[in-house]
């Protein structure tokens, strides 16, 4: 049913309308109670097997929504009824900001994938802050909040940016994203080499301490698949000098050739990150090399080109502990958390493995000992 409503509805309208059409219906869902029991007793109904701990944290699942679908933390319970088990907010930038001028984002239906230019359009650390302070929780669940710069701070200023947001927003987040990957921010992927990511997440761990007391909030940063290998590895060395805890691999890609893209040239040429299955190799490939550089010293996170149970669960077997997804979400609709809960503990109960836990880094270990 909702396969025919996308072609009947969603193909015909801009992408960035439907996505707001949708997200306004999740959240009046969640409002309603009765409304809001019944589609989370349908969208999430809950595998024992897949209980997961990451991060020193208690989910129900290893499924989240990645940040870019709720930029402002105004649909947390509303995407939490529809089965993910954690959802990252964001991207936060220091100021509000209107992001880039429309069109912005684009289907390539043949493909199953979405190029965007949003530009981290958000409201700013300071409202979203204020939001997630007034939140009353209907459903438990996770919400890691993802930061990134404004546009318009100069990229020598930028680590002040992010400990702006650090102080507003840490002490609201079960974790937190230090996202230095999107394409479409001017001089942000300048910050991933090592020089001046280590200084940043440097401010940013001392500004997350300061601001919260009695309680370390987890610390991650977020990459590009577009790094060289030796430049994954020197994040990964610098993430466990540094002690974070951990990494997400990985966000969307400039890349181009050699994904397979089967849509029409135009849509193809559009500036912005490419998401969605184009991507699912190199995220896979960038997962496995990263487990093998830091094993279990570090929480990976696999993003990527996940569309369904079996793609989650080759990030789990490559090293991945949590997975996420967003741009699937858009062809498949609202039972896809639930089709992948489903799959996951169907793969686990044949597998060789007792627990997901046993199971992460699987594949990768073996390559490594063969």
């Amino acid at each position: 049913m909702y396969k025919l409503f996308f072609r009947l509805v969603f193909k015909r309208m801009d992408p960035e309308q439907a996505h707001h059409m949708a997200f306004r219906w999740i959240r009046l869902a969640a409002r309603v109670p009765v409304l809001r029991t019944f589609v989370a007793a349908v969208l999430a109904p809950r595998h024992k097997e897949l209980r997961t701990e990451a991060l020193g944290l208690r989910m129900h699942g290893p499924f989240g929504l990645a940040a870019g679908f709720d930029k402002n933390a105004v649909a947390i319970d509303g995407m939490s009824m529809l089965g993910f088990d954690h959802i990252e907010i964001g991207t936060v930038t220091g100021e509000p900001q209107p992001g880039n001028p429309k069109k912005r984002l684009f289907r390539l239906v043949p493909d199953r994938a979405l190029i965007n230019r949003m530009g981290f359009n958000n409201e700013g650390s300071a409202a979203v802050a204020e939001r997630l302070a007034a939140r009353k929780a209907v459903f438990r669940t996770t919400v890691g909040v993802n930061i990134g710069k404004t546009k318009v701070v100069p990229e020598a200023d930028a680590a002040a940016d992010y400990v702006k947001s650090t102080e507003r927003l840490a002490r609201h987040a079960d974790y937190l994203v230090v996202n230095v990957s999107s394409p479409n921010t001017p001089g942000l992927r300048n910050l991933q080499a090592t020089e001046s990511l280590r200084p940043l997440l440097t401010a940013v761990r001392e500004a997350a301490d300061r601001s919260v007391r009695g309680r370390r909030v987890p610390l991650l940063v977020k990459i590009a698949p577009d790094l060289a290998d030796a430049d994954i590895d020197a994040v990964a060395d610098l993430a466990v000098e540094l002690g974070l805890d951990g990494i997400i691999a990985t966000n969307t890609t400039i890349a181009r050739e050699g994904l397979g893209l089967k849509s029409p040239a135009a849509l193809v040429k559009e500036t912005g990150g490419l998401s969605g299955a184009p991507l699912k190799e190199r995220s896979l490939e960038v997962l496995g090399r990263l487990y093998a550089r830091v094993g279990d010293r570090l929480v990976l996170i696999g993003v990527g080109g996940i569309e369904n149970a079996e793609d989650a669960w080759q990030r789990i077997l490559a090293g991945a502990t949590l997975v996420q997804g967003y741009s699937a979400f858009i062809y498949e609709g609202p039972f896809w958390g639930r089709a992948i809960h489903k799959g996951l503990a169907a793969r686990l109960a044949t597998s060789p493995y007792a627990t997901l836990a046993e199971a992460v880094g699987a594949e990768t270990r073996k390559k490594a000992a063969a």
